[in-house]
This record gives C-alpha cells, structure tokens and sequence, in this order.
C-alpha cells in the first residue's frame, strides 16, 4: 500500500536506535524526508549513514530534548534544509521506574522533562508549519498511561500526561488540518533492551522471551520494531486522515486496558 508519504517532511526525536530508527527506516521506504536528532552523536550519525544509504534524504541533528535551544535549533535546522514540515514524532524516552516513596523531586523533574515538556515544547514549535499544509503529531507512549501498576512511577504518570496532551491537542489543531494520536506500547523491541542484554551478557533474544514468559503477552512474544514503524508510519500519512485523537495500543494483547 503506498502511505502517500513521498515528499513529506518528518521530524523523529530518539531516531538513532531502537523504535525510532526503525520507523526512520520505514518513511525512508515510502520516499519521506526525515530530520532526526538523538543525545548520542555516534549512533545517531550511524544511523543516519544506513538511512543514507537507503537512499534517504536525511537530516541528522545532535540534540537533547530537554534542551530548549536545542529543540529550536532542530526544528530551524529542519525547516532550513527541507522548507517544511509535515509530521512531528515524539519519541524520546527511556523506561524509569520505582514506587512512589523511593523516588526523589530530582526523579520526577528529570522524567517530565524528558517525556512531557520536551514533547510539548517541540509541538509548540512545528504546530505553525504543520498548519500550513496540515500535518499529524504522533506521540510514542506506553500502556502504563492507561493501566499504571505499582512500582511504575514517575513513568507512567509521565505517558498519562502525555495521554491527556495528545486528546486535547488533537482538538485544539484539528481546525487546522493538523491530526494527533498516541502509540501506547507494550514490550516491543528497542535499543534499551539491546543495551541492557550486552551490559548483562546476555544474548537479547533469550532476554525477549523471558520476558513474553513472565509477563505472559498473549501473543507469546515480544513486539518488533518494525510493527511499531508500521503503525506509526500510517498513523502520520493521508491514509489516516479521518484518525485524530485515538490511542492505539501496540502490546500483543498484554494491557488489561481497551
């Protein structure tokens, strides 16, 4: 199925591994120009190379989310080299969780700023070019949004947040021809995991399946990334475009949540 997506201009937060490279890689497929920005300078100009490579028109831009500047210099950076902007992805993050009476104000700050303000300033910045020629915001965030469990803060309470500003910013740009929706994710491959198998020795593959068993996902595993780069991609292309405000949750099954 074509997307639709050729020409467009989309900006990716968190795109140099994991989640966010795979559906770089997937808007690369369907003929889309990407900006991506990533903390780590290395493996985000690898992925930016095997993006290339692809024959992807790329632009690759060093930057931390909850860095206001930086922020602004991606979205210039953007506009300077492509002359528009069609499609913002919020996917920056990392999973951090404890119970409530073990974690600090220095924890909450930290989370919010990654997952929530970074997320709303970015938006803030792109919502004038998106209304040019109407757009769509897709923000990644987790099943614990809607069915938070103990031990699961701040993160959890960080995607609620984020829940919340996805519905109520889908009506608010909705006039402008601009549609939001969230991803909510459930166990699904990512660089994190990756990193936390080798930093265990232990071979990534096994650590997806112990962690299907023990969580008991009724599909029996673990998402792939390129399941999630699917939806995400057709969630940002004209294919979508009677979809705004929706939550679609990517988890096998394994949320007691509709």
């Amino acid at each position: 199925m074509d997307l639709g997506l050729d020409g467009k201009v989309i900006l990716v937060t968190g795109g140099s591994d994991g989640l966010g490279r795979a559906l770089c890689g997937r808007l690369v497929e369907e003929g889309a120009r990407v900006a991506l920005c990533a903390r780590d300078g290395d493996r985000l100009r690898e992925a930016a190379r095997g993006l290339r490579a692809m024959g992807g028109d790329v632009l690759d831009v060093v930057a931390d989310v909850t860095e206001p500047a930086d922020l602004e210099r991606f979205v210039t950076g953007a506009m300077g080299r492509f002359g528009r902007i069609d499609g913002l992805v919020n996917n920056a993050g990392r999973s951090a969780a404890k119970r409530v009476g073990d974690s600090t104000d220095a924890d909450w700050d930290d989370d919010l700023a990654l997952k929530l303000y970074g997320a709303i300033r970015l938006t803030r910045l792109v919502l004038p070019y998106l209304a040019t020629n109407g757009g769509a915001i897709v923000n990644v965030l987790a099943i614990g949004a809607k069915a938070p469990g103990a031990g699961s803060t701040p993160t959890t309470v960080s995607r609620a947040a984020g829940l919340a500003l996805s519905k109520a910013l889908s009506k608010e740009a909705g006039p402008d021809g601009i549609r939001v929706n969230a991803i909510l994710i459930g166990l699904v491959e990512s660089g994190q995991w990756g990193r936390r198998a080798a930093q265990s020795g232990r071979d990534v593959e096994d650590l997806y399946t112990a962690m299907a068993r023990d969580t008991a996902i009724p599909l029996g595993r673990v998402g792939r990334a390129d399941e999630f780069a699917d939806l995400a991609a057709y969630l940002l292309s004209p294919r979508a475009s009677y979809v705004s405000g929706a939550a679609v949750t990517l988890d096998g099954g394994l949320s007691d949540a509709l």
